[in-house]
């Protein structure tokens, strides 16, 4: 008479630990990508007080702020409104600038990248409309790989 099996064999649990390990290498890097993709839409959130702020001083002025009306030659925070750069920060972000011609800047960091960690939003007078376009600015600018469907 034979006997039932009633437990997994070694061979087997080590075929269920290596795929697994196999499941979790390919994860591991996806994963890390999406943290890094949510931060840079904390920064998307918090300028769009920033957005309106430019609008409502477009709206009053038929321009865009100019680096020459501001207080300092790269923050038109206090002319179209807004707080001084460093006190609006979150998790992820470290500043939010208003600069020249209404570019808002917006500069992440270390949890996006040390280095790489600055995106742009530039206004665009289209008829009346005022169109928003996302990109990394420059050499410091954000990997494109982080960045939302419709910055890339």
């Amino acid at each position: 008479m034979k006997k039932l099996q009633r437990a997994f064999t070694l061979i087997e649990l080590m075929i269920v630990v290596a795929i697994i390990g196999i499941l979790a290498a390919m994860a591991l890097p996806a994963y890390q990508d999406y943290v890094k993709r949510a931060h840079i839409s904390e920064g998307l959130v918090l300028s769009a007080g920033a957005k309106m702020a430019v609008l409502e001083y477009f709206s009053s002025n038929n321009t865009f702020p100019q680096t020459n009306t501001c207080t300092s030659a790269t923050d038109c925070n206090g002319l179209v409104g807004l707080d001084v750069t460093t006190n609006i920060a979150g998790n992820a972000v470290t500043s939010l600038a208003v600069g020249n011609n209404g570019i808002i800047t917006i500069t992440y960091n270390n949890k996006v990248d040390a280095t790489n960690n600055l995106l742009t939003l530039t206004p665009n007078n289209s008829g009346g409309a005022i169109i928003w376009n996302c990109a990394s600015a420059g050499t410091n600018g954000v990997n494109a790989r982080y960045l939302p469907s419709r910055c890339r």
